[in-house]
């Protein structure tokens, strides 16, 4: 190992210290009821994968916080879809930590995904927005540090990425 990835290794590390209490709360919100990863499996995989790209070098906390929580997302849906394959079970998977807005219905995983894929061919920027709501559970302000957009903005498209989702999952799409 050189000099510099040894720097960049002990950066990560100093970084992960700081930051392992919020990386676990965002692994409780990625994953589903009945997963057969905790939250710190769920960290650690995140972590190998992350540490594999250089992107987080320049990040600030809350974008590095975005950036794991996509990480941590899709590792939370491929489980979930081999989970569903190897059970040959239509079950839903649904998130622990997430429930649809006051409604008392919990989201169920694979169609959140399913929608928010979607959701990005209608407005990149919403599926973002919805991602780091969801997934990494920062606030509006967050959100808006994090993509470098106004409050107002963020608040505003929230509203109407929610209402989007919304119609989308509750149709069953």
């Amino acid at each position: 190992m050189t000099k510099s990835e040894a720097d960049r290794t002990e950066a990560l590390d100093d970084l992960a210290g700081e930051l392992y209490q919020a990386l676990r709360g965002i692994a409780r919100r990625a994953l589903y009821k009945g997963a057969r990863l905790d939250p710190t499996d769920l960290v650690h995989q995140a972590w190998i994968r992350l540490a594999r790209n250089e992107v987080y070098h320049n990040l600030t906390r809350t974008a590095f916080l975005a950036f794991c929580a996509t990480i941590m997302r899709r590792i939370a849906v491929d489980e979930g879809r081999r989970r569903v394959r190897e059970r040959r079970d239509p079950d839903r998977i649904t998130l622990s930590g997430i429930q649809a807005d006051g409604d008392g219905q919990e989201v169920d995983l694979l169609a959140l995904d399913e929608a928010l894929v979607q959701l990005e061919k209608v407005d990149a920027r919403w599926a973002r927005i919805v991602e780091l709501r969801f997934f990494a559970g920062l606030t509006g302000e967050q959100v808006a540090e994090a993509m470098d957009l106004s409050t107002r903005s963020v608040a505003r498209e929230w509203t109407l990425a929610r209402a989007w989702l919304r119609r989308k999952l509750g149709a069953g799409d």
